[in-house]
């Protein structure tokens, strides 16, 4: 699945949260947001800024789930991964005995398999501290950082009930 296409499947209220995050811990990362989703739909940013907070994320909710949308809906999913949810990779990083700098910033290369035990036991870490919704979008987005994908990690995304995105 592509990022635009996460956007489409997830449920609107992750996204809110993901959108209230950034514009509360880092209003320049949200007006950056705002402002290249503006560019890349050809419109000003000024007039989106005049609107509500709650219609200003309604409108890019909206925009990343375009196709044309991909590369950024991807990046905002990975800066909120990384700063916003830094306990769901440390948790899943330490499951999959994945080396990382203790915020879940994988220090060497990622591993070509998955190992499916350990990956089960690191979805189940994540589903009892977690929402099953972020659970899945954090997942698909981590999926997402090799071209196809991990067939272990598609496979679990494919057959755990738990992991439904909507």
């Amino acid at each position: 699945m592509k990022a635009y296409e996460l956007y489409t499947n997830v449920k609107s209220s992750i996204i809110s949260d993901l959108f209230m995050w950034m514009r509360d811990t880092d209003r320049e990362l949200y007006k950056n947001a705002l402002a290249s989703l503006a560019a890349n739909r050809k419109m000003r940013l000024p007039y989106l800024q005049k609107k509500p907070v709650a219609e200003q994320i309604e409108w890019m909710h909206k925009t990343l789930k375009l196709k044309t949308s991909n590369m950024m809906a991807e990046h905002i999913l990975q800066v909120y991964f990384m700063k916003g949810q830094e306990a769901m990779l440390v948790t899943f990083c330490d499951a999959l005995e994945i080396p990382h700098d203790g915020n879940g910033q994988v220090e060497t290369e990622l591993p070509e398999t998955l190992d499916a035990d350990k990956l089960k036991a690191a979805v189940d870490a994540l589903l009892e501290k977690n929402d099953p919704a972020l659970v899945a979008l954090y997942l698909h987005t981590f999926n997402l950082q090799t071209p196809a994908g991990w067939d272990e990690l598609s496979n679990t995304l494919e057959s755990d009930s738990r992991l439904k995105l909507g």
